[in-house]
């Protein structure tokens, strides 16, 4: 099948997958790109699948092509790609043992990114806070380069979550009254706390912490971005 007009309905509900509200409703998102549909395709969550008219498609799934102009319709990106998915909202699993909490993030590069740096450093869940970016904002889909669809990730009232949680340390990040990270004995069982990008964490939820860490770093450079801290501190804790 092949669908080359702008006013086909199909193209106008595509459209409207762009309104995160139109995603929470229809419990569905959408990914650009060869490689995050080959890893949606991987995880079994495409409901349907969109390529550019005379590509060639090796997932085995129903197709339907699209013209250029319908393709730059539907399209999030400035340069379009030949492949577009509809997918599923994943499931929420049980968390793990070592989790990364993420306090009102705002940046859908920094989400994403943490996203990916928590999978390539064995963090076994990550929890937003409900005033955290839409999580399937399209870029912070393409930030996590398809590493969304392998962590287990939770919407949740954090303040309430961590006041919940029982035999994990909750470390937050404070230069002034922390630890150096390197210097720290990291129990099994940890919580990790990612505040927002500009005003760090909340003090709500500082309350909750039992710990707090820094990174060393020169002392010209003031502070980092939320997803280069967040990375390094996982990276530190992976290899305790």
């Amino acid at each position: 099948m092949l669908i080359t007009s702008l006013n086909n309905d199909r193209v106008k509900e595509l459209v409207k997958l762009k309104d995160k509200k139109y995603r929470d409703n229809n419990n569905l998102f959408f990914v650009e790109g060869y490689d995050i549909a080959l890893e949606a395709y991987k995880n079994n969550i495409i409901k349907e699948l969109y390529v550019l008219e005379g590509t060639d498609v090796n997932m085995d799934i129903p197709v339907t092509y699209v013209s250029y102009d319908v393709m730059k319709k539907i399209s999030d990106m400035e340069s379009i790609s030949e492949y577009y998915a509809v997918c599923y909202k994943r499931d929420e699993n049980n968390i793990g043992n070592r989790i990364i909490v993420l306090d009102n993030i705002q940046d859908p590069g920094n989400l994403g990114t943490i996203i990916r740096s928590s999978v390539a450093f064995n963090f076994d869940t990550v929890v937003l806070s409900k005033n955290t970016v839409d999580l399937y904002n399209p870029k912070v889909i393409r930030s996590t380069k398809g590493m969304l669809f392998n962590q287990n990730v939770l919407i949740r009232d954090i303040e309430l979550f961590l006041s919940e949680l029982d035999g994990y340390t909750v470390y937050g990040t404070d230069v002034s009254n922390g630890n150096n990270i390197k210097e720290e004995d990291i129990p099994s069982k940890i919580v990790l706390v990612i505040g927002n990008e500009g005003r760090g964490i909340s003090d709500n939820i500082k309350k909750l912490c039992d710990k707090f860490i820094y990174i060393s770093m020169n002392s010209e450079c003031e502070s980092l971005n939320a997803s280069v801290a967040a990375s390094i501190l996982m990276y530190e804790v992976n290899n305790k």
